[in-house]
């Protein structure tokens, strides 16, 4: 505030700042599911680790080959999504 009123009083230019409410909004919604797939993953992720303790018996082999390519799968896209988010949120700081 200080910096404001010193600028206006000695006539030099003011920049103001403008954040819109919205993209806030997003944001802070954006950050909270980045958490959630955050969890979700590491969920997935212990899952898979249980299911290859279990890979002496037959029938678990099958749900082990299906299960690491869509843990693959799964940790890739959270990783994508996290990707973005930083950018988005780092985008937002600088505005």
């Amino acid at each position: 505030m200080s910096n404001y009123l010193r600028k206006v009083s000695l006539q030099k230019p003011v920049t103001i700042k403008y954040r819109n409410q919205t993209a806030d909004d997003f944001l802070k919604q954006m950050l909270e599911l980045k958490k959630e797939l955050n969890a979700v993953g590491n969920n997935f992720n212990q899952a898979v680790h249980k299911l290859h303790l279990l890979d002496k018996i037959p029938e678990f082999r099958i749900w082990i080959n299906q299960y690491d390519g869509l843990q693959k799968v799964l940790l890739n896209k959270v990783q994508e999504i996290n990707l973005r988010v930083n950018q988005l949120y780092q985008e937002w700081l600088l505005k």
